[in-house]
């Protein structure tokens, strides 16, 4: 067996529902790429040193797993774990907005999913193995970035027609947006993923 492949041990990978996941996994991205600005006001920079320190030990930590987590399952539930952290950012932010525990959590909760960002690409690249599914993926991600950025643009001109002027307010309207869009993407991953049948 070729130690390049991706392990299958009895999992599949559905390209269609895939594709969906990636272009809506970006399309969040997108959506999100300038909230963080608003969120982290509270956070001293110092705090940021620390974290690219444990981000650095958490991502050399995950390396030496390779041999054993480059599978399809693996690969599925470190997905998902990634996006429930995600998701319970978004439900913790619109629950607790702008104090300075809700920073340093959504902080924390960002540097554990760059954690695993490395090996999302890799066994991205490994599970597909396949030029044109490559192409499909990539050109997914990229569209669904635009269309995120464009979108926060466009809601954020709807809430100042609205009347809604303040950053922190526009920021955490977008965050509803964001929680739909997650909801979405956890609903693709899962199809994404299954048992072959026997």
């Amino acid at each position: 067996m070729d130690s390049r492949a991706m392990r299958s041990e009895g999992w599949r990978l559905f390209p269609r529902a895939y594709i969906g996941y990636k272009l809506f996994n970006s399309l969040f991205l997108g959506l999100n790429v300038g909230t963080i600005f608003t969120i982290y006001k509270p956070l001293d920079p110092s705090v940021y040193s620390l974290g690219g320190i444990a981000l650095a030990l958490a991502m050399l930590a995950i390396a030496q797993l390779y041999g054993r987590i480059m599978t399809l399952a693996w690969f599925f539930r470190i997905s998902l774990l990634v996006e429930l952290v995600v998701l319970a950012m978004v439900l913790w932010f619109l629950a607790n907005p702008y104090t300075w525990l809700t920073a340093i959590l959504v902080y924390a909760g960002y540097q554990v999913t760059f954690s695993f960002g490395s090996y999302l690409v890799r066994a991205e690249t490994l599970a597909l193995d396949d030029d044109e599914l490559l192409r499909r993926v990539d050109s997914a991600k990229q569209i669904g970035y635009l269309i995120g950025m464009a979108g926060s643009w466009l809601f954020y001109k709807l809430l100042e027609l609205r009347g809604v002027q303040g950053s922190e307010a526009k920021v955490y309207d977008l965050h509803w947006l964001l929680l739909g869009c997650e909801l979405v993407i956890i609903a693709l991953l899962v199809k994404s993923f299954g048992r072959s049948s026997r």
